[in-house]
């Protein structure tokens, strides 16, 4: 569990800026070199790199180099945790919502 628990908190960190969530938008269209994801950004190079390494980090994306291109591929695989935990939490969300409308409903019928 801790290190589901670690995993998730680094992909929601990084979920969290909105340069990466639009870096990860772009590559969900497909592969990407660095300077086609960096071109839309008004920042230096090296500080968009910190975004690039951050994404890879958290396990989102995968960078390949071949001859002097970086090309980032998006790590599907990695969703498939947030998906589990946001159905998680859904399924225990709508429980309470469900228990919450039943007792409304039994109240009310008791005239409460």
């Amino acid at each position: 569990m801790g290190h589901y628990s670690e995993q998730l908190n680094g992909i929601f960190q990084a979920l969290a800026d909105p340069t990466r969530r639009a870096v990860l938008a772009r590559l969900g269209k497909g592969p990407a070199s660095i300077s086609d994801l960096a071109q839309p950004f008004d920042m230096a190079l090296p500080s968009f790199m910190k975004h690039i390494h951050f994404l890879e980090g958290s396990g989102l994306i995968q960078t390949r180099k071949q001859g002097r291109v970086r090309t980032c591929v998006i790590e599907k695989q990695q969703f498939a945790a947030v998906d589990a935990w946001l159905s998680a939490q859904r399924a225990l969300w709508e429980g309470r919502t469900d228990r919450l409308e039943q007792f409304v409903t039994k109240t009310q019928a008791e005239g409460g």
